[in-house]
């Protein structure tokens, strides 16, 4: 019975992907719920102070920290792990999509000081970013839907100038670009996006890889810098030239 209930109300948050392994046993389950509870109770007192448009249910583990609560959007199902810090103030805020994931001790920072604005963050459903993780977001990271992530990923979107051999760099200030990262991506542990990125639709980036410019759809990646090592077009596809 337990598990029929937890299946049922998981796949209305998560879709057909939410699965429950039959060798699970029961008093697991039943921890699972009970902690399942105490998260969505967590948010449920939280959901006043963010945006409007929060959806319900969603979940927010232990030590978690959101800070300039208003600009920060959190959909229906989504959980925010333990001890995570996410910073709202920014032009656009940041938005957490419907069932999305982000695990524990993730950082999520568009502004860090007050004399330059961040951008903000958005990630779409079912997209989720790995334990340990870093977005810096000053200016703005886009993540698509149906994204999976490794642990300690990081968003890097600011340059330090550093031209002038007169003033110390630190005075120099940033030049920012955008991150973005199209749907149904798999991104491996410690991966490393450089500002301007921009990584097309259905690509897998390698553990470890270092990622600037643009890259194609379906390409497969990895290294530093980052390179395509391979595609998942079929072979007929991959090899037609462009017009």
């Amino acid at each position: 019975m337990i598990r029929a209930v937890i299946l049922v109300v998981g796949r209305r948050l998560k879709g057909d992907v939410f699965t429950i392994d039959p060798d699970l046993p029961t008093t697991a389950l039943v921890t699972f719920a009970a902690t399942r509870a105490v998260a969505a109770l967590r948010y449920l007192l939280a959901r006043p102070f963010l945006a409007r448009n929060s959806g319900s249910p969603a979940f927010i583990g232990r030590g978690v920290r959101l800070r300039t609560r208003k600009r920060i959007r959190i959909g229906t199902g989504a959980t925010i792990g333990d001890h995570v810090v996410i910073e709202g103030l920014s032009r656009t805020g940041v938005t957490i999509g419907r069932g999305v994931s982000i695990g524990a001790n993730t950082i999520v920072m568009p502004t860090s000081v007050m004399r330059n604005l961040g951008e903000g963050f958005a990630i779409g459903a079912n997209s989720g970013i790995g334990q340990f993780s870093f977005v810096g977001c000053g200016g703005g990271v886009t993540v698509g839907a149906n994204v999976i992530m490794g642990q300690y990923v990081s968003f890097h979107t600011e340059n330090h100038l550093h031209a002038d051999l007169e003033r110390p760099i630190i005075a120099q200030g940033v030049r920012r670009a955008a991150i973005v990262i199209e749907d149904d991506c798999w991104v491996g542990v410690k991966a490393t996006f450089l500002a301007g990125s921009k990584v097309g639709r259905g690509c897998v980036v390698a553990a470890g890889a270092v990622v600037r410019g643009e890259i194609p759809p379906y390409s497969i990646i990895g290294g530093v810098p980052a390179r395509i090592i391979g595609t998942r077009l079929p072979a007929e596809v991959a090899n037609v030239e462009p017009d």
